[in-house]
């Protein structure tokens, strides 16, 4: 990657524009044509530095007020199995596992969910406990979003290049 490619993830990481050829726009700010900036995309997805593109909607604009982490209590003897089948429950966005704590926080599977209200969420928990067999869990809603941005950004996290 050149510093090119760098300007050029950055650029994408403030977000298309809503214009006819947003990747020549783009291109005008970074000084290169459009073809190139394609060029460009084409290589670093096919590398695997973009992975994919996609739409960032806010959610709150279309309804879905509600957000919720769950932590799940897995039983030792489940765990194996566990993250693949809390993966599998509709609604959930992330599922991930941790270490517990023992005797503080002994929860080890946790799993988001959004829904239009809080009520949608609980139920809809209760249908993923069903289908995991999991049924030792808490609801932590969110109560207030502080910042929406992917964890590692070019202008944040990439540092200068070398």
């Amino acid at each position: 990657m050149d510093r090119t490619d760098r300007d050029l993830l950055a650029e994408l990481e403030r977000g298309l524009p809503v214009t006819r050829e947003p990747f020549a726009g783009i291109g005008s700010r970074l000084g290169i044509p459009e073809s190139e900036v394609l060029e460009r995309l084409q290589r670093l997805m096919s590398e695997g530095v973009i992975r994919r593109f996609r739409a960032r909607i806010d959610q709150r604009k279309v309804g879905i007020l509600a957000n919720a982490l769950v932590a799940w209590h897995v039983p030792r003897d489940r765990t194996k199995d566990a993250g693949a089948r809390l993966a599998r429950c509709p609604g959930v966005t992330h599922c991930y596992e941790r270490r517990p704590v023992p005797g503080r926080w002994d929860y080890t599977h946790y799993t988001v969910h959004h829904a239009r209200s809080r009520q949608d969420v609980t139920a809809e928990v209760k249908r993923c406990a069903e289908m995991s067999g999991l049924y030792e869990y808490t609801i932590i809603f969110s109560t207030e979003e502080l910042k929406r941005v992917p964890a590692v950004r070019v202008g944040e996290n990439g540092g200068e290049l070398q």
